[in-house]
């Protein structure tokens, strides 16, 4: 059963229960025109296949390798355009939170607040999230078990929310790789909540030389459809109409044009195993 603050999460759109919901979007706001693109193809696919469907994009990029990287368009423009998506298509959206005061900012604007992974630990940001009320989405960090999140979990809850979520991304693996281990998806679920599946995090390559995170995104597929055979709840996937020209984490994205196609074959293996 899906749970109820997802229900009203994903109040007015059409979806069978049975089925995996999807978060997906470009990594960070760039400009409108690509947040309207990706948010109309991607909704228009989820509405096709009846996939509950929360737009994802950064307002700011906090956490980069290198100084020059690019960071945003400003605060409150990027957080002013996740809101016209919202209300143009629709749709619930989701944004990455870096510290207490910006829970209380980005929760004027979004539905679901991310707490990215290397933060998944910090309880003032945690506690500030649950906080604001809306859904909480932790990411597992790269660095913690399964089993350890459900302290993430507790934190938001004695906060006094129980709308959370948790996202597995994949595990260090030496100084440049990460492995995803699948016995962490049952492992989170049985915490009583949400599991999603990063998959396009999963396959990034962190701590190159060159200062910009590499990635595998052939693998693609594979992670997504073994998190479905797994039991994911959900499907996180960055998506871009051309990866290559992406101002981050263009390394390990999926091409838009390529979405709907894996959907369809997630909606198959799902069928399959609940």
């Amino acid at each position: 059963m899906m749970e109820a603050f997802l229900k009203d999460l994903f109040a007015g759109q059409q979806y069978d229960e049975k089925n995996f919901f999807l978060i997906a979007g470009p990594c960070v706001v760039e400009n409108e025109a690509l947040l309207m693109e990706v948010a109309g193809k991607v909704s228009a696919s989820c509405k096709k296949l009846d996939i509950p469907y929360i737009f994802k994009s950064s307002y700011r990029k906090a956490n980069r390798t290198s100084s020059s990287s690019f960071t945003g368009i400003g605060d409150e423009a990027a957080l002013q355009l996740l809101q016209t998506v919202s209300k143009k298509f629709s749709l619930p959206v989701v944004t990455d939170i870096h510290s207490a005061p910006e829970a209380v900012m980005a929760a004027g604007y979004v539905d679901v607040l991310q707490i990215p992974a290397f933060l998944c630990r910090q309880t003032e940001l945690l506690i500030a999230a649950a906080k604001t009320g809306k859904v909480v989405n932790v990411k597992k960090g790269q660095f913690v078990s399964g089993e350890a999140m459900k302290f993430a979990v507790e934190k938001i809850k004695k906060a006094g929310n129980e709308k959370v979520m948790l996202t597995e991304r994949g595990t260090t693996f030496g100084y440049q790789d990460l492995v995803v281990d699948y016995r962490n998806i049952p492992i989170m679920k049985a915490h009583g909540v949400p599991v999603i599946m990063d998959v396009t995090h999963s396959l990034q390559q962190p701590n190159q030389a060159a200062g910009v995170t590499g990635g595998n995104p052939e693998m693609i597929g594979t992670i997504a459809k073994s998190a479905i055979a797994a039991g994911a709840d959900g499907i996180f996937i960055e998506t871009h109409p051309e990866p290559s020209k992406a101002l981050s984490d263009g390394a390990n994205m999926l091409r838009l044009d390529k979405l709907e196609n894996l959907l369809e074959q997630l909606i198959k293996i799902r069928k399959a195993v609940i």
